[in-house]
């Protein structure tokens, strides 16, 4: 009987040995768009040696080398070229032995032979020298020990073309699953699947560790669909998929996008627990992050905890990436905490991922702590992460801090604003009403050669419609148009809001270049300066240009148009906004019944649209008292926190003094800020006593 080779493939990530076997003759099978005969392709000696990279251990490994944290934190120092030593299954009998007599050492003569092989010329001539030299007795043993030590695919497969000359009735599939892990190496995913062509066609039938090579090493080459047609080619050959194949699929369907089947094999992996390695876990995390289902992505996260696999830093930066691409800044928070708790300290991939999570929920605190412990531990800032603080800065109105990492940010020789980070600038400037640090900036950005955009000039028609400064939005709405512009819906939007801030004497000027940018706009606003009659024709009109407007642009618009009704002293048209915008779902839930409370919702409502939405709720409690309806135990009034800080006339303070002045019984909640509470017998004696509805006041 022959002797039995326990040799380690990263093929598979099970333990595997090989028996003494003949292969049987097969007919050759021949992919069309591969060449009929593998010729062996001529490689510069510096190409195919600065491809080699460090061997993993086991198969998944392989995929998680390359992703490594170390290679994607700009500050860590690359490994040197290493190779592990071959391994032996502990489980068998014969390991102790087999390595105590094996030549497979650092310092064995194999090793150095190895080296030479590796480092020569890919040539059939060199090869063939360097190891005549060594002597013509190879067995498989040896070969396989040889070609398993080896990092040059190249020169490996010449290597066993020699030894398919010197060593009859070899099982020769041990050699071609060797260099097929050799060109996973190297990432030549090419060259894999001609070397498996030349198998067929010398009529070497492929095995279990052939497949689970060839799939990984498309995995690893960012080929997950080439890995699905292979991994789908397996049963044609007769091979069965193990449970670590099935495995390494999860990673690779999730990678396509296949959640279905990506979900299907791991729910059998916990069913019939299976070993599941860290970078499954990441790639499911990942799959579920891109497509939104954030939720998704913490169940497979606590699964990890539930089944003790233990998270790296790739499954935490995913975690985070998520997390931060859906505003979930609290969970983002805990499972940094989480992964500084399991020993992991954060690289730049990390730190990019929390202050993604921070800028984008508005959580200026932690996004400005993160930004300086970066700063303190010497991690580079991008462009793209300072316009995140910007953009948030200018959201949130953390004005003085935005100007200092402006400063820093000019001054760190790394990067240089850009259009996005003057934009971003401008538009905190114009939301402050600093007029003359806005206007200073616009010319900076124009000393640095960077064309005004429509949201730069945007932001300036905001900044000067809100300081009542007419004659400027005129001329930066000229300017526009000079420049070739078009104006979207934004820029329109800011031309109107503009119109409810200026004297109605100004309105006309403004009211022309409305014309100009949006003829329906402009058609709206002319039935309510020239108080035309036909009810029908103005809902007619409004429709259209809200049918025709962003969606994100609609509530603002909507919004504008009934202050603009509220100061032309037209209440009616203000109704008749609401009325339509509640119709078109431009305001949704705006009240709440149920049989214990009714409530109005007036946040993110502007003030003219939340008094006209007051007056007709209050209106409605009057007639639900007429027709004998009794009004529910409470009844409140929501209108939000008001806290932004470039609010002046927020809410909460504008409906505190309006109900007073109503002598209304809605009195502020103690514990519930924005909240004006009243009971049904304080509402309902307070409406008896009225005897009128409820008219606005300019």
């Amino acid at each position: 009987m022959g002797e039995c080779y326990l040799v380690w493939s990263p093929g598979c990530c099970c333990c595997c040995s090989y028996g003494l076997h003949t292969g049987k003759p097969m007919t050759c099978i021949s992919f069309s768009y591969w060449p009929r005969h593998f010729k062996l392709a001529k490689f510069p000696l510096s190409h195919y040696l600065s491809a080699l990279v460090p061997q993993p251990k086991t198969l998944l490994q392989a995929i998680n080398t390359l992703q490594d944290p170390t290679l994607d934190d700009p500050d860590a120092k690359s490994s040197p070229l290493s190779r592990t030593s071959i391994w032996f299954n502990p489980q068998s009998p014969r390991a102790k032995l087999l390595w105590k007599n094996s030549r497979h050492s650092n310092s064995s003569p194999f090793t150095k032979l190895a080296k030479s092989l590796d480092s020569c010329n890919p040539t059939q001539e060199l090869v063939s020298e360097i190891l005549n030299a060594f002597g013509d007795t190879f067995s498989e043993r040896d070969a396989v020990i040889i070609l398993d030590t080896m990092m040059n695919p190249y020169t490996a497969l010449l290597a066993v073309r020699y030894f398919q000359h010197k060593i009859k009735h070899a099982r020769y599939v041990i050699f071609y699953n060797v260099i097929l892990k050799l060109f996973r190496d190297v990432r030549d995913f090419a060259g894999a699947e001609k070397l498996f062509d030349e198998m067929l066609q010398k009529g070497i039938s492929p095995n279990l560790i052939t497949f689970s090579t060839i799939i990984s090493c498309a995995s690893v080459c960012s080929l997950p669909h080439k890995a699905v047609k292979w991994f789908q080619l397996m049963p044609s050959f007769g091979c069965e998929p193990d449970n670590n194949v099935f495995s390494l699929m999860i990673y690779v369907y999730a990678r396509t996008g296949n959640a279905d089947m990506a979900l299907k094999l791991y729910d059998r992996a916990k069913a019939e627990k299976w070993y599941v390695e860290t970078v499954v876990f990441s790639g499911l995390i990942k799959m579920f992050g891109m497509s939104g289902n954030y939720d998704g992505c913490l169940k497979v996260y606590n699964d990890m905890k539930v089944l003790g696999v233990k998270p790296n830093m790739i499954t935490y930066n995913a975690l985070l990436y998520a997390m931060g691409r859906a505003k979930r800044a609290r969970d983002a928070k805990v499972i940094y905490e989480e992964m500084i708790r399991d020993g992991l300290s954060p690289n730049w991939p990390t730190y990019a991922a929390l202050l993604q999570a921070y800028c984008r929920a508005r959580y200026s605190r932690y996004a400005l702590r993160v930004y300086k412990e970066m700063k303190n531990t010497g991690k580079d800032i991008d462009t793209i992460l300072y316009n995140m603080l910007f953009d948030m800065c200018a959201n949130v109105g953390c004005v003085d801090e935005a100007v200092k990492i402006f400063e820093d940010m000019k001054s760190s020789g790394t990067c240089q604003p850009d259009s996005f980070t003057y934009s971003s600038l401008i538009n905190m400037y114009s939301s402050t009403g600093k007029i003359s640090e806005m206007e200073a900036l616009f010319n900076e950005m124009m000393e640095s050669g960077f064309e005004p955009n429509v949201i730069v000039l945007t932001s300036l028609v905001h900044c000067y419609g809100k300081a009542r400064r007419t004659d400027d939005v005129v001329k930066i709405f000229n300017q526009l148009m000079d420049l070739g512009i078009s104006p979207d819906d934004r820029f329109c939007d800011c031309l109107l809001y503009a119109m409810t801030q200026v004297p109605k004497e100004e309105h006309g000027k403004l009211a022309d270049c409305i014309e100009k940018a949006n003829p329906k706009l402009g058609s709206v606003i002319r039935y309510l300066m020239e108080k035309l009659e036909t009810v029908g024709d103005f809902r007619k009109e409004a429709s259209e240009l809200f049918n025709s407007t962003e969606a994100d642009v609609k509530k603002s618009m909507c919004n504008c148009l009934i202050d603009l009704c509220v100061n032309l002293d037209e209440p009616d048209r203000a109704r008749d906004l609401l009325d339509l915008g509640l119709t078109l779902q431009i305001y949704t839930s705006i009240q709440s019944r149920s049989q214990a409370k009714w409530f109005l919702h007036l946040k993110r409502l502007s003030v003219g649209a939340a008094l006209t939405a007051l007056s007709v709720w209050i209106n409605d409690l009057s007639k639900a008292l007429e027709l004998g309806e009794e009004l529910p135990p409470l009844l409140g009034i929501n209108t939000g926190h008001g806290k932004h800080k470039f609010s002046e006339k927020v809410l909460p303070t504008v409906f505190e003094s309006y109900l007073k002045e109503l002598k209304a019984p809605f009195q502020k909640a103690a514990n519930k800020a924005g909240w004006f509470l009243a009971t049904s017998e304080e509402a309902t004696s307070w409406l008896q006593s009225r005897g009128s509805t409820v008219t606005l006041t300019q």
